[in-house]
């Protein structure tokens, strides 16, 4: 109700003319209102109905025409009801007394009425200043970016404000003929109120003092929104750049992809030009082997440089990361390319492996702006992503190196088994037998016991013989090294007791521990379809062709048998020794065997190993 009541007094001024009517209307209800209160009321009272009217003219049109309505209601009180009544003789003290009083009074009362009027202004423009900043405050936060909205800010503050425009602008902008600038100074920022030059100096002031305190608080709350919303929005894409790489990473991909993955994503998330993956391979030397750039500007992938002149030398020398924000003034073959290329600065990171510096992240700008000061901290990331790929391939290939070198040695290990035994044990019985049928043909004394003994002497040593010859093939099958992996498996296929087919098989030697390994892998699931599966029919199928890379070759074995199925390595079967040699080789060994439905054994090894003998 009193911002209704407070909302009515700040409307404009009604005419003059208008005020006087409605003055003198009042004087003539005053009067006919004492009149009917004159019995029932005392003289003091029926003065205060004359001071109604004097409020209600001080509300309305102000102190001046007040004043005119005190003087009006006084001299109509006097004349009508002071005695002598319609005698107003201002020779007389009496009368200038009650007038002065009544006067008085009456001022007094205007200027409440004033105040009042004063303090509904300012209510009311205090409540809609403030509506218009909650308004733009929702508006520039609601906002991406403040500059969009400070036009229709600009609106509303000139509408609110009664002004003929006004226009906030986020950078210091001068005053001119038609216009005055009040700076808005928000964080280490300065913007400008621009105003029409020629408002009043109260209304300057109370804008200064009201309207730009509140300004600037808006400005610098949206400006560091903004910030925050911008920081938040890049380090959501760095986030993704990162898991982008990192799922490359965990998913075993080779070095190569996650190098140029990791070009491309550095040179993407700093808005670089240029990214260059170098390795430190020999002293004072580095060599590009991923890169990325803008069009326009050549990779030179696997070539090598000298580190002098570029912030690769820094690095090299300081195992830290290092920036350069010009190579103007710096010489040498890096420098030289990259002012060919129209480089300017550069920031670099180490790629730790183990301890050492394995290589460089270099990312390269052509504007001659210094990067931004956390350029370093967000490439050290990345770097690190690319040191653990480093150091999974490093480790892989060492894991690979030594399980060959485990079944390489094995298989030596039986090879000179075999060889010791077929150059020394064996040939060893055969001379005993053939000494003792000597033997045997020079007794003369009781000839048939002693022949009868040797006789089972040199069957003994035959049996013998014979086992040894056997325990000599476990080892190594010698048919491997005398005809090949074919002739071996056709030799297998011969003695299985399930029926065997041999399909496709190479025609050209392979290394020995493929060999060695493609024959055990039949061999035992020759025996697996006749003891556990109960199969009928086994069909071996091998083939050279090249891995989903098509970089090298690969010898892939198929096994099917038509048997029971429900084959698990994990119960224990032979097959769990198959799958270690498998993968020792750097190969990969599936099984499908569905109950009923037979047993698929699909192996593949690669062709290109190294079968040097381990000493």
């Amino acid at each position: 109700m009193l911002e209704r009541l407070a909302t009515r007094l700040v409307r404009p001024t009604p005419p003059l003319a208008l005020g006087i009517a409605v003055g003198a209307l009042l004087v003539v209800v005053e009067i006919v209102l004492v009149d009917l209160l004159g019995h029932v009321a005392s003289r003091d009272a029926l003065v205060m109905v004359f001071l109604v009217g004097v409020l209600v003219i001080a509300m309305v049109w102000g102190l001046r025409l007040a004043l005119a309505m005190s003087v009006v209601s006084a001299a109509a009180y006097n004349i009508r009801y002071v005695m002598p009544v319609r005698d107003l003789d201002f020779g007389k003290t009496r009368e200038w007394v009650d007038l002065a009083a009544f006067v008085v009074v009456a001022i007094l009362v205007s200027l409440l009425a004033e105040l009042a009027r004063v303090r509904a202004v300012a209510l009311v423009q205090r409540r809609r200043e403030a509506e218009l900043f909650a308004g733009v405050a929702r508006l520039m936060l609601a906002a991406h970016d403040p500059l969009s909205v400070l036009r229709e800010a600009s609106r509303r503050l000139a509408r609110v404000l009664q002004l003929p425009f006004a226009v906030i602008d986020l950078d210091s902008v001068p005053a001119g003929e038609r216009r005055v600038a009040l700076p808005l100074r928000y964080g280490a920022q300065t913007g400008t109120l621009l105003l029409p030059a020629d408002l009043p100096t109260s209304v300057l002031r109370r804008l200064h003092e009201w309207v730009v305190p509140r300004l600037e608080i808006l400005l610098q709350t949206a400006s560091e929104r903004a910030a925050m919303a911008s920081s938040l929005r890049e380090l959501a894409t760095e986030q993704a750049s990162l898991r982008r790489v990192a799922v490359l990473v965990a998913g075993g991909a080779s070095p190569t992809d996650v190098f140029a993955a990791v070009a491309a994503e550095t040179a993407s998330l700093l808005a670089a030009d240029a990214t260059r993956l170098m390795r430190h391979e020999a002293p004072g030397t580095v060599s590009v082997i991923a890169g990325y750039s803008q069009p326009g500007i050549e990779v030179p992938l696997g070539r090598h440089f000298p580190i002098e002149g570029g912030v690769t030398e820094l690095l090299l020398r300081t195992a830290r990361p290092g920036s350069i924000d010009t190579y103007d003034d710096r010489n040498g073959p890096l420098a030289e390319l990259a002012r060919a290329e129209g480089l300017h600065a550069s920031v670099a990171t180490p790629i730790m492996v183990e301890g050492r510096v394995w290589g460089v992240l270099v990312v390269l700008w052509a504007r001659p702006e210094p990067p931004a000061p956390d350029t370093k901290q967000r490439l050290a990331q990345f770097a690190e992503l690319v040191a653990t790929t480093v150091a999974n391939a490093e480790n892989r290939a060492e894991l690979n190196a030594s399980r060959a070198r485990i079944v390489l040695a094995a298989d030596e290990t039986r090879r000179r088994i075999e060889r010791n035994l077929h150059d020394g044990v064996q040939q060893r019985l055969v001379s005993l037998g053939l000494e003792l049928r000597e033997a045997e043909m020079l007794v003369s004394s009781d000839p048939a016991t002693v022949k009868a003994r040797l006789r089972q002497t040199v069957e003994g040593l035959a049996t013998v013989s014979n086992e040894l010859q056997e325990i000599s093939r476990g080892l190594h099958p010698a048919v491997l090294s005398q005809g090949g992996l074919t002739a071996a498996l056709k030799a297998l296929a011969r003695r299985s007791a399930v029926a065997a087919t041999i399909s496709r098989c190479p025609q050209r030697q392979l290394p020995a521990p493929i060999e060695v390994a493609a024959y055990y892998l039949v061999s035992e699931a020759l025996t697996n379809a006749a003891k556990h599966a109960h199969a009928s029919t086994v069909d071996v199928d091998i083939d050279i062709t090249v891995d989903d890379h098509g970089a090298d070759e690969v010898l892939v074995l198929s096994i099917r048998d038509d048997g029971v199925g429900g084959a698990d390595p994990a119960r224990g079967s032979g097959l769990v020794g198959l799958v270690d040699r498998v993968e020792a080789l750097g190969g990969n060994l599936q099984l499908s065997s569905p109950t009923g439905a037979g047993t698929t054994l699909l192996a593949t090894l690669p062709i290109s190993i190294d079968d040097t003998p381990t000493r």
